[in-house]
């Protein structure tokens, strides 16, 4: 007779199982994990075990937001130590960090000397793709000429900084450009433009600046599809004139380009009219606009075009959703409106928020009306685009 010899089961606590499993998952599994937390809940993940203790130095990315800083100022942190904590996390990290991302809130500085520290140590990091700095503060954070060496970043976006260009060769790998209230010494934006032969995205938008780039510098972008742009920024503005601006317009080709965003349009400009009829008719793929206006005159100027529209003349719009945004109801504002609609045949949607500088809420009304009854009278090229008409302040 055989004797089977039974094994006592192990009595293991659920605790050290758990310790356990968790000490078993791969290392970049581990960092996966970590860079999709918050970072607070990242480095929280130390008291968990003994081997846990430094796996938040897998981090790949940094993350100080303004839930980072809300955090902090709970726990009443003086300016000062926000700075080192945050140099001990970038210091401290062994996998190679990817993304640093930095909110700067208006109650806080930080210190143009310790993003120096941060810039100059993330330029010498290979892999470091993706560099974010918005500053809300009233002082511009100056950025060192470190920046330019970070030759592997595929985006940046940047705020309320100062740049100071030298020797720069440029972001051949860069996809995606953001300036936002940036002021360059020494250079101009354009020349920076030029030199990221790769950009898929570009915004810029600069209330304090007037020149910079020219429009044949950012046409040279064959591979942008999302383009933000304040047409004020550009020298070259003037060139876009011909005698009949929307029947003949400069065409302005950006052959991939499928979203479109025109800051501070000034829909009493020859000039800036004329440039964007000519984006919006030499780009063929453009699927959604969106234009905000401003008005620097405080009588309306003649209309600009002819009443009549030429879709065989001007062609045909692939345009899918449009926002105009503090529209006044200008023959000008309203002739756009009218091409869009007549050459439009994929339109789905009109968006249009009228100027919220009208105080009377009646003289409001009747804008909004006498708006829809002209837009409503349009010929529409396609049969399930909505007009929509509305208060700013309802959007």
């Amino acid at each position: 007779m055989e004797v089977v010899h039974r094994r006592k089961a192990s009595r293991v606590s659920p605790q050290v199982e758990g310790e356990d499993v968790m000490n078993k998952i791969p290392e970049n599994v581990v960092t996966n994990i970590m860079d999709r937390l918050p970072l607070r809940d990242a480095v929280r993940t130390s008291i968990l075990s003994t081997n846990w203790r430094f796996k938040w130095t897998l981090l790949t990315q940094l993350i100080f937001d303004a839930n980072f800083f809300h955090y902090l100022f709970r726990r009443k942190f003086h300016f000062d130590k926000t700075n080192i904590i945050i140099s001990r996390l970038l210091f401290h990290l062994e996998g190679g960090v990817t993304k640093f991302s930095l909110s700067i809130p208006k109650d806080i500085k930080v210190d143009d000397e310790d993003i120096h520290h941060w810039v100059m140590f993330l330029s010498r990091l290979g892999g470091f793709k993706d560099l974010v700095i918005l500053n809300w503060s009233e002082t511009p954070v100056k950025l060192p000429t470190h920046l330019f060496s970070c030759l592997e970043l595929n985006r940046l976006k940047l705020h309320h900084c100062v740049l100071f260009p030298s020797y720069f060769c440029g972001f051949p790998k860069l996809l995606s450009l953001e300036l936002l209230n940036v002021r360059f010494q020494g250079h101009r934006c354009g020349e920076l433009i030029a030199q990221c032969p790769l950009l898929e995205t570009l915004k810029i938008a600069n209330t304090k600046l007037r020149g910079g780039m020219k429009l044949v510098e950012i046409a040279k972008l064959e591979n942008v599809t999302f383009l933000g742009l304040a047409l004020y920024l550009l020298d070259d503005i003037n060139t876009f004139l011909p005698e009949n601006v929307a029947q003949n317009p400069v065409r302005i080709t950006f052959p991939f380009l499928k979203t479109l965003s025109l800051f501070d349009m000034d829909f009493s400009s020859n000039s800036m009219l004329s440039c964007a009829f000519g984006l919006l008719f030499g780009c063929r793929n453009l699927q959604t606009l969106h234009i905000s206006a401003i008005y620097k005159n405080a009588v309306p100027l003649p209309l600009l075009f002819s009443q009549e529209v030429d879709c065989s003349t001007m062609g045909q719009l692939q345009l899918r959703n449009v926002k105009l945004d503090y529209i006044k109801d200008l023959e000008n504002e309203v002739y756009l409106m009218k091409c869009m609609l007549a050459c439009s045949p994929m339109l789905k949607s009109l968006a249009i928020r009228c100027n919220s500088s009208i105080e009377s809420h009646y003289k409001k009304y009747e804008l909004k009306f006498e708006l829809a009854s002209k837009l409503l009278q349009l010929h529409r090229a396609s049969h399930v685009a909505k007009i929509s008409v509305f208060d700013y302040m309802y959007s």
